[in-house]
């Protein structure tokens, strides 16, 4: 694999209870909640610009009782046209739940319901839509399509598809990472602690000469255990991975501090500025509020620097978190459980991981009247917009990376169907019965869309019409129908009120038609997973 030149990286990581040395450092070491006296120093043998911090603590016992967190979620619910006319989200594409959900069935359990977003089942997998051409002002193409909904035939569905420009690894910006790595006593088990210096070395191998890490720590205390290093001394960069152990509380807000500082002192104007934050999301020291914790992931995103979310482990799990972080930090989300997965994250996606080509990318739908009577959206229930929030450009959203695929799906009852919806009263001083000429124009729906340049703050709109061909399920591509499965199960998972007479064998049907070329065998695990969920709800029974 040919070696990427241009990224700089900052690893940070996150040390236990008391255990930090840091020598020729330059950034001062930061104690919250510790004792200094608590402290097992070990001193490794000097390295030439390596700045040492190593954790020596034994990990506290692993946790046997089950503490994760996940927000509720509630469906989306149809709503009436005549009321709602416009449908206004924000994009996603973070994978993590379709990730956490293939651990809890790997494992012979069902996921809670909680850890099921739909939006990240489908957005997991890619999907063959056209980028957009070389003469194209944007820097993602936008693809929709209607056809007959599987799980209620009656209805209709509707892909929107967007599809990011894709990026040459040769010519991808300059990098300034900081890997922000928790250290604490919770991720003392083999697949945390471990697994993130497994990914971790994985990325460092993927960069050039041009690209910069440095490496923080947090636990008890937070610290700089390698401050920004060329990845032309890759050796040195991997040794300080090497070096770490596990033990302590968990201050990752004192982290979070520390890492942006480091980004921002070292930040390339032009290239890609970002903290890399691994962990399982279980702070319990410093500052573990939510809202708190959200509020300094804000303030810290409008430094331009950028955040990625990896979250490991299981047991303490803390989902709901790290999901808000990401979302508030211009960042992406993804849940790593095992090696395969750090390499489909760091290396075979690692322009869409690190490289953001557009920022606060919104959605909003308007309908047509006389062609849809009500719709819903499936998914993206914690990314719904005000619709004056479209038109807003202080108003936060998703981000696209390099090369990424985005997909949405909105169920829709077609005029003429009869739908049990709430309606309200009618208007006593105005009407929403007049016609207009588009009305009549045999469109379906207007896809808007808003986005920003990654170092913009003004957004851009574009536009694209939809139009229904009638075209049956069985008559559309792979993708589209592969798409629908994913939909569909996750809708069962969650024992969605909205999942119609569709069963998992009808699911994991759909999804065995819709393989196709899957070089990976990424849509072969998903069908596995599905019979995996069969039998454990036949159990139920």
């Amino acid at each position: 694999m040919k070696t990427i030149a241009k990224t700089s990286l900052l690893l940070i990581v996150l040390a236990g209870v008391g255990t930090i040395v840091f020598l020729g450092c330059g950034v001062p070491m930061r104690y919250s909640g510790m004792d200094r006296s608590e402290m097992q120093v070990s001193r490794p043998a000097a390295m030439p610009g390596l700045t040492k911090a190593v954790v020596s603590e034994s990990p506290r016992p692993e946790i046997h009782h089950n503490t994760e967190t996940y927000d509720r979620i509630v469906d989306n619910s149809f709503r009436l046209v005549t009321d709602h006319p416009l449908s206004t989200f924000s994009t996603d594409v973070d994978t993590a739940s379709y990730a956490n959900i293939r651990r809890f069935l790997t494992h012979n359990q069902l996921p809670p319901p909680g850890a099921v977003r739909i939006e990240e089942m489908i957005n997991y997998f890619t999907y063959a839509y056209d980028q957009p051409t070389s003469r194209s002002p944007h820097p993602f193409a936008v693809h929709a399509q209607a056809a007959s909904c599987p799980w209620e035939p009656k209805h209709r569905l509707v892909r929107i598809a967007l599809k990011g420009r894709e990026l040459d690894p040769t010519k991808r910006p300059n990098s300034n990472l900081v890997f922000l790595l928790d250290v604490s006593g919770s991720m003392g088990s083999p697949n945390k602690l471990p697994l993130v210096k497994a990914a971790m070395k994985m990325l460092v191998e993927q960069l050039g000469e041009g690209d910069r890490v440095a490496i923080a720590v947090y636990a008890g205390a937070s610290g700089l255990v390698l401050d920004s290093t060329s990845c032309d001394r890759k050796e040195a960069i991997i040794s300080a991975l090497d070096k770490l152990q596990s033990g302590g509380s968990t201050n990752g807000g004192a982290g979070i501090e520390l890492a942006y500082n480091v980004a921002v002192s070292n930040f390339i104007k032009g290239g890609t500025n970002r903290v890399i934050l691994a962990t399982d999301g279980d702070f319990n020291i410093g500052t573990t509020n939510n809202s708190e914790l959200i509020r300094l992931i804000e303030k810290k995103a409008s430094s331009g620097v950028f955040l990625s979310v990896l979250g490991f482990g299981m047991g303490n799990y803390k989902d709901s978190r790290m999901e808000k972080l990401a979302d508030k930090g211009n960042g992406n989300y993804a849940y790593i459980d095992s090696e395969s997965e750090a390499r489909k994250v760091l290396v075979r996606e690692m322009c869409g991981t690190l490289v953001t080509i557009a920022k606060d990318v919104k959605i909003q739908v308007e309908f047509n009247p006389a062609q849809v009577v009500a719709y819903r959206l499936i998914g993206y229930e914690n990314r719904m917009l005000n619709k004056e929030d479209f038109n807003d450009d202080k108003k936060d959203a998703g981000d696209i990376g390099a090369g990424h695929t985005v997909t949405a799906l909105y169920q829709i009852v077609p005029a003429g169907v009869k739908v049990n919806v709430p309606s309200v009263d009618k208007l006593k001083y105005s009407s929403s019965t007049t016609s207009t000429a588009a009305d009549s124009s045999g469109e379906m729906m207007t896809v808007k869309l808003r986005y920003k340049k990654p170092d913009g703050d003004k957004s851009t709109r574009m536009d694209i019409v939809v139009r229904d061909d009638g075209k049956s399920i069985d008559k559309t591509s792979k993708d589209f129908r592969f798409a629908s499965s994913v939909a569909s199960f996750g809708m069962l998972l969650r024992k969605s009120q909205y999942k119609g007479g569709y069963t998992l064998d009808a699911v994991a049907e759909l999804a065995e038609s819709a393989i196709g070329d899957d070089p990976e065998g990424y849509r072969k695990e998903f069908v596995k997973l599905v019979n995996t969920a069969r039998k454990l709800r036949a159990n139920e029974n």
